[in-house]
């Protein structure tokens, strides 16, 4: 029989871990379980360490679509192994159907749902197992999966306007670099000699054009194009340390113009999984701690982390958020009043949705802005490098014409 690690906490609230011999993972649970062991951790002993994946393979939408169905048939009072067993069964992703099979699987043998979400954190993250949780806890399972998928959703459409605010110019900029790039390198030489057979004085603009494309023709062009690849690659393995991660998020927020919309993006999420959190009997502290790691940025992460610290140590919510200096003054102003009034899940999803409409309106408006921008910027860029092309043409002609 295989030997399985597992790591837990006792009815004692004392860390526990070791390892065991079960025909199965989800008999081993039950075990466990009947040992009022509540396991955090289970894996097979020579099978901890697997390939690595890149992503979960389940988006945020089959998410959201998997908790709106689960919440319909907790509240119909389907059985929860059935309602795992129907789902996984209709899961078109074969990827979230083995994730929920498994799940399936280890609540059939005993361990609670939230536990089992748990071994699944790629997919199920630690905002999604802590409200089960407190569902389960509560007794309010449908009403706490329902307040998921409505937070989801939220978060997907927020994830939209964020793409489509970068769409357009990214791929506009992508398109000059490529028509540009490729008039140097391919149809400037050819004009160059040209123009080198005829003897043709060049002005200006196509003497400056055609050093650029013997420039990017040369070994010089190779080497910046090289360097710019490994600039970016550096760039990318910098984000990942913390330091990097912090000072490339902190300059995003004061750029002009994206640093306004990521900033409203960053306050609307915040208070979305706070207020979801609160409002589904997750202790503040912990909410605190679940927003601070779901936070998308490093900055913001820093700030709710010491706002937590402030509040663990007996201050109310509003003073440390204000000494941030990251959320805006009208934010921390209404937290203060649901604070006073007892009503801050309230209030904290009010100011999520003000801040998501205005990320929606401030997304139209930059696209609207950036949109006459592009066109002109690619109309000068391109037309610039064939009209330079041509000026020589129209001396030539009017030298033929005199002749």
């Amino acid at each position: 029989m295989p030997v399985f690690t597992y790591q837990g906490v006792n009815r004692a609230g004392t860390k526990v871990s070791g390892e065991r011999v079960a025909e199965t993972k989800a008999a081993l649970q039950a075990a466990l379980r009947r040992e009022q062991i509540n396991v955090s951790k289970l894996s097979e002993k020579g099978k901890e360490f697997n390939i690595p994946t890149f992503g979960t393979g389940v988006d945020s939408k089959e998410l959201a679509i998997f908790t709106r169905q689960f919440s319909v048939m907790i509240d119909a009072g389907l059985p929860l192994v059935q309602c795992l067993e129907i789902l996984a069964g209709q899961q078109e992703n074969k990827i979230f159907q083995k994730i929920l099979t498994s799940v399936r699987a280890s609540v059939e043998g005993g361990a609670t749902l939230s536990a089992s979400m748990k071994q699944h954190e790629k997919v199920f993250d630690p905002l999604y197992y802590n409200m089960v949780e407190a569902g389960e806890t509560g007794g309010i399972l449908d009403t706490i999966l329902q307040r998921l998928s409505t937070y989801i959703e939220k978060n997907v459409k927020l994830k939209r306007a964020v793409k489509s605010a970068m769409i357009y110019p990214v791929s506009v900029m992508g398109i000059a670099i490529a028509v540009v790039g490729l008039l140097l390198w391919k149809v400037v030489p050819v004009f160059a000699t040209l123009f080198t057979g005829l003897g043709a004085a060049l002005p200006l603009p196509t003497r400056i054009v055609i050093a650029l494309s013997n420039f990017v023709g040369s070994i010089y062009g190779l080497m910046i194009v090289v360097f710019s690849i490994g600039s970016a690659i550096a760039i990318h393995f910098w984000y990942k340390t913390p330091q990097g991660r912090y000072s490339l998020d902190a300059l995003l927020l004061k750029a002009p113009v994206v640093g306004m919309v990521l900033r409203k993006i960053a306050v609307a999420r915040f208070t979305r999984t706070l207020g979801t959190l609160i409002s589904s009997g997750v202790p503040i502290l912990e909410g605190l701690d679940i927003t601070s790691r779901t936070a998308g940025n490093a900055v913001v992460e820093r700030a709710i982390a010491q706002t937590r610290k402030a509040v663990e140590a007996g201050r109310s919510l509003v003073d440390p958020l204000k000494e941030t200096d990251v959320f805006p003054g009208m934010v921390t102003q209404m937290i203060g009043v649901g604070e006073q009034t007892g009503a801050m899940d309230a209030m904290l999803q009010k100011i999520a949705d003000f801040y998501e409409d205005e990320v929606d309106v401030a997304v139209k408006d930059m696209l609207t802005a950036i949109e006459p921008i592009m066109i002109v910027f690619l109309g000068i860029v391109v037309g610039g490098v064939v009209i330079s092309m041509y000026l020589p043409m129209f001396s030539l002609i009017g030298q033929l014409s005199k002749t």
